[in-house]
């Protein structure tokens, strides 16, 4: 009696998985959903009641719905990282942690400032809240990022490019025209950028690559 050994077929669906980093179309979809929900949120707050309101009651509005913009990019970070869509160099995905670590902290000071009215002036508020916009600037360099990269396809490869241009485009704007101008124009490039990056997510995740 002769005995044949062979070895196990290699799983291609798990090869696929692994070099996605976990990454699958539901989570994309989340992620998606994620975004446009917590950019229309702080869309809204906006419209509502500018950028920098008068009034505690208007100013905590904004504060919480940009803070639900800023819960909503660390799924979207996930998702970017999951779907090394930077890159699959080590220096490549190292570019989204450190962007976990500044949008973390600048999530830190939207909390601490709803939370603590009383220390909105101290020395540790004013440090963190270099972090909001420095967030923002690191988006924009991880959707450069994204575009020259490639992995990305079709529309998505250079979205991330609009919606993460927000800070280039808007602080400016505020400079030059006021918050009374940005109100619109800050709440105008969410729509245009982030939920549209978010809606896409939802409707075409396989252009980030990731396999069901």
């Amino acid at each position: 009696m002769s005995i044949t050994v062979k070895p196990a077929t290699a799983r291609t669906d798990e090869t696929a998985s692994a070099e996605q980093g976990g990454a699958n179309r539901t989570f994309v979809r989340r992620a998606g959903l994620g975004v446009a929900a917590g950019s229309a949120l702080w869309a809204a707050g906006m419209l509502a009641y500018g950028i920098n309101p008068d009034g505690e009651v208007a100013g905590q509005v904004v504060n919480i719905s940009s803070l639900a913009f800023q819960l909503s990019l660390f799924g979207l970070i996930t998702a970017q990282l999951r779907t090394r869509a930077t890159g699959t160099s080590r220096a490549a995905r190292a570019m989204l942690k450190v962007e976990y670590v500044l949008l973390a902290l600048g999530t830190l000071w939207t909390i601490l400032w709803s939370a603590l009215p009383g220390a909105r002036e101290s020395v540790p508020m004013m440090v963190l809240d270099f972090f909001w916009p420095l967030s923002m600037l690191g988006m924009f360099i991880i959707s450069i990022k994204i575009a020259t990269a490639g992995r990305w396809k079709g529309l998505l490869r250079g979205w991330p490019l609009v919606a993460e241009s927000w800070a280039i485009v808007n602080v400016p704007l505020a400079g030059a025209f006021g918050d009374e101008v940005l109100r619109y124009t800050a709440s105008g490039h969410l729509v245009v950028g982030y939920i549209t990056l978010g809606v896409l997510m939802v409707l075409r995740p396989e252009l980030t690559g990731a396999r069901d």
